[in-house]
């Protein structure tokens, strides 16, 4: 099969790209691995979700000691978007800039904020993001508002936001993309967090840029098709075809230019099997650092507990505090970012506390009020995610900042008992949990130290580009998925542009 453009993976990267190109006419062709997910009863069940982990991938890695785990991982048209919990947040302007931290530094990215920009307020319209811009202290320049009103803090929400103001602090309506219009699907039914969304009013990639891309005629989705090697040229320069198995039949897809956009865990393991005599150690692997400074963001979940009190809200994602973002007075460094999470049900609590009795479990949930404090990881060179012989998958997440998510964690308790919880629960995110993974093909301006160029093509492959989570050089402190589709349709532009 001959196409002008390959696009694989069609999560927020590959669908930025394909709706980017395609009013160019060219033919295109996006490979998915999965299907489209169904719309179901069990969409916004937790004991189908969190217990028996209905959409999750029936794979088995080994982290960096030997031992086996379920990665969180989902393969369905929108890739990850699809359970995602709305946030669209942009990156500061200082996380495009070298930062030290307690553990060392975060790079310099090749591109500014200002790159990004225009990009960034072209995503937000496309997933309808409602925010309310000027209340964030971290907040970077805008030229332009919010697409929509921010979504309104339901009572016991606006309750706590009040409180926070009254430490002086400056709580903000958390930037969301579920689609409240006027007529809009949305039912606020809170079942927006690590769910798919059972009436389509979420804005994942499936909606917001893989649909619209493909009613263009020029433009076809081909699911259940597993990309399992890039093939090059004989002098191993450009890329040539792709090899696919298609729902159990081998196909070769040729094209002049391919998108690599399978996330940060499987595009680097793509690139690492497509290793040849001339290039033995993967495709696009000059530098070496293909899989290498793989980042996860240092998270924790907090379940704050109001004996006294029934949390009714539906909605609770609509509150994020970054005070903290740069530091504080007390604190030379970054600390992060603390954003609501989305209702914890007693299925959540016994998925990850099997031992819990069941009545524990309702009595919590009923009572707690659910929080993330996210800090940011650095790209250390020994956080790597390598394939293993027989399609097993290693990964080894070295992590970094730790000290220093401890103290912000600690210190978002203290808040939180200031402002009336009685008791705070903490739980950390482990390997098997996928937040924010990103860094495996970095983008760079020096070919020796980086993967990708400041378009994200490859300094190797002049007509690959890597377009997903794993350009990141840095991961932030912020949820990812505006910037990856930003740069998607930035670099799309370049490409309309140039070639």
């Amino acid at each position: 099969m001959d196409y002008d453009i390959v696009i694989i993976g069609s999560g927020a990267g590959g669908g930025a790209m394909a709706l980017s190109l395609a009013g160019t006419g060219a033919r295109i062709l996006i490979l998915e691995r999965g299907e489209r997910l169904p719309r179901e009863p069990q969409n916004n069940d937790p004991e189908a979700v969190f217990v028996e982990r209905r959409y999750r991938a029936h794979e088995r890695w080994q982290d960096g000691e030997g031992r086996a785990f379920t990665p969180g991982q989902y393969h369905f048209v929108g890739g990850h978007t699809k359970f995602y919990g709305t946030a669209m947040f942009r990156l500061r302007e200082q996380d495009f800039e070298a930062v030290e931290h307690e553990d060392g530094l975060s790079p310099a990215w090749p591109i500014r904020y200002a790159d990004l920009e225009p990009f960034y307020a072209e995503a937000e319209q496309l997933f309808h993001v409602h925010g309310h811009a000027g209340v964030d202290p971290s907040e970077p320049p805008r030229s332009s508002a919010y697409a929509f009103p921010p979504v309104l803090h339901e009572p016991l929400i606006g309750e706590l936001a009040l409180k926070l103001q009254a430490l002086g602090l400056n709580p903000f309506h958390m930037p969301s993309a579920i689609d409240l219009r006027e007529g809009g699907p949305c039912l606020r039914c809170g079942t927006c967090d690590a769910f798919p969304c059972a009436v389509q009013a979420k804005g994942d990639a499936e909606k917001c840029l893989v649909d619209p891309a493909l009613r263009h005629p020029n433009v076809t989705l081909q699911t259940g098709s597993e990309v399992t090697r890039l093939v090059t040229d004989e002098r191993g320069h450009r890329i040539v075809a792709a090899e696919v198995l298609h729902k159990g039949e081998r196909q070769t897809v040729r094209a002049p230019l391919f998108v690599l956009s399978a996330g940060a865990i499987n595009s680097a393991l793509l690139l690492l099997r497509s290793a040849t005599p001339r290039h033995p150690n993967g495709l696009a692997n000059t530098s070496g650092c293909v899989g290498r400074h793989f980042m996860n963001h240092n998270t924790t979940c907090l379940m704050g507990m109001l004996p006294l009190t029934v949390n009714d809200t539906r909605f609770t994602k609509t509150l994020a505090l970054n005070d903290f973002y740069l530091g504080a007075a007390d604190e030379r460094v970054p600390l992060g970012n603390v954003q609501m999470l989305g209702n914890i049900q007693e299925p959540m609590v016994r998925s990850a506390m099997p031992r819990m009795p069941r009545w524990a479990g309702r009595m919590l949930s009923r009572h707690s009020v659910d929080w993330l404090v996210m800090s940011e990881d650095l790209p250390h060179p020994q956080s790597t995610v390598r394939p293993l012989a027989g399609g097993g998958v290693e990964l080894n997440w070295h992590r970094t900042n730790m000290a220093t998510h401890h103290r912000f964690v600690s210190r978002t308790k203290g808040l939180l008992k200031r402002i009336g919880f009685s008791a705070i629960l903490s739980r950390p995110f482990g390997i098997d949990t996928p937040s924010h993974q990103c860094g495996t093909v970095r983008m760079g301006d020096d070919p020796a130290h980086s993967v990708l160029d400041r378009w994200c093509r490859s300094h190797d492959h002049p007509n690959l580009f890597v377009v997903d989570a794993s350009h990141f050089p840095s991961s932030g402190a912020l949820n990812p998925a505006l910037t990856i589709v930003a740069q998607g349709l930035r670099v799309g532009r370049h490409i309309r542009e140039t070639t």
